[in-house]
């Protein structure tokens, strides 16, 4: 499918590029594992449950809030497991790493003139963690949590509000996340051009997109035609 989407794509079509972090510029890795096991295990450790035993009764909270804020809060999260979630995350802040190519697809997007912003779920303090042990920052031109609006990418409320706060064209927009119900939200609005991650986390199996073309790599959309310079 990402074949087909190629055919018609051109970088002079784009004039503003929204990413997504966690899964696409970042690796995925560092959040699962976060979750599915070093959080079970602390929080076993201070409750007096196994590892075993914490990590069903942590994913059925997960799972309840899905796709809301609260899903992304690490506020949220403190006070329902009664466990400092910064702190946890800082723990394990050597698990985090930028996705191969990103900071060069990043740089590329500078020299080509494209807006590069960073839309994200993830509360502001997990960004900063992440940006303090990563390169992507002075590569973006504008960073924009969900937090800042009060609702997550899912929600129609988030896209009317960056339109709003950040005019740009729907229709010359390129838009990457490895979240299909985000990809869908997005399309709803009008978002022209929508790409996803197959492998959004390196430990992990590649994920099936449906309705989306999707990318392993950056390397794979760099090249495509554009009047100005390419980037192989």
């Amino acid at each position: 499918m990402i074949l087909d989407w190629a055919r018609e794509f051109n970088w002079d079509q784009v004039d503003t590029v929204l990413l997504d972090m966690d899964g696409t510029l970042l690796d995925l890795h560092f959040d699962s594992f976060f979750w599915m096991q070093h959080l079970p295990r602390r929080y076993g450790e201070k409750h007096g449950l196994s590892t075993a035993q914490a990590i069903p009764d942590i994913a059925q909270r997960l799972a309840d809030k899905q796709g809301t804020l609260d899903w992304y809060c690490t506020e949220f999260w403190s006070r329902e497991l009664d466990m400092d979630i910064v702190d946890l995350k800082r723990e394990i802040k050597h698990l985090i790493n930028e996705r191969p190519q990103t900071l060069d697809f990043l740089r590329a997007l500078g020299r080509r003139g494209k807006n590069r912003v960073l839309i994200t779920n993830a509360h502001p303090d997990s960004v900063e963690i992440k940006f303090a042990v990563t390169g992507i920052q002075p590569l973006l031109d504008l960073v924009i949590t969900s937090h800042d609006y009060g609702c997550p990418k899912e929600d129609q409320r988030f896209w009317q509000q960056l339109q709003q706060n950040m005019p740009f064209d729907p229709a010359r927009t390129l838009f990457i996340d490895d979240s299909e119900p985000v990809l869908r939200s997005a399309q709803t609005y009008g978002i022209a051009h929508l790409l996803a991650i197959e492998t959004p986390d390196s430990q992990q199996q590649s994920r099936p997109y449906f309705g989306f073309p999707a990318i392993q790599t950056f390397s794979q959309i760099l090249h495509l035609g554009t009047g100005r310079e390419t980037d192989g």
